[in-house]
């Protein structure tokens, strides 16, 4: 289901949730980073050495918004293209920065639901295969 073991950048502040995650994306056949904050997503987004495909950002964790994730991982990586994870209402994540034309993914889901989600945003012919918008 993967197209060719793309590399995913997984960001969520709940170590269970990365876990599950990461699980969830190897079993797909992806190629999976992990990153417990916004920081540290930075980081790892400017050290690796191979493509990212595809940012998996929670949208609300301590410190900076996952939409701001976005926004300097896009500074970092202008074609890395981004869905968002949440389990909070839709009146929480627009506080959060997010906009009604980001792809989310509403917690909890399932591993195939996480499965065809990202395969959808990777495929090119996708409406949501573009990095989100988001003013600085």
């Amino acid at each position: 289901m993967s197209p060719d073991g793309a590399t995913i950048l997984v960001v969520d502040d709940e170590p269970v949730v990365l876990d599950t995650v990461r699980d969830g994306l190897v079993a797909h056949g992806y190629q999976v980073l992990r990153a417990a904050n916004g920081d540290e997503a930075i980081q790892i987004a400017r050290a690796h050495q191979g493509t990212i495909a595809l940012a998996l950002i929670d949208v609300v964790m301590p410190g900076t918004s996952g939409p701001e994730v976005a926004q300097r991982l896009h500074e970092a990586r202008p074609d890395l293209k981004v869905l968002f994870m949440s389990g909070f209402s839709s009146e929480v994540v627009v506080v959060h920065g997010l906009t009604a034309g980001d792809p989310l993914l509403v917690k909890p889901f399932s591993l195939d639901t996480l499965g065809r989600k990202v395969h959808e945003i990777l495929d090119y012919r996708s409406p949501f295969s573009r990095p989100p918008q988001h003013p600085r």
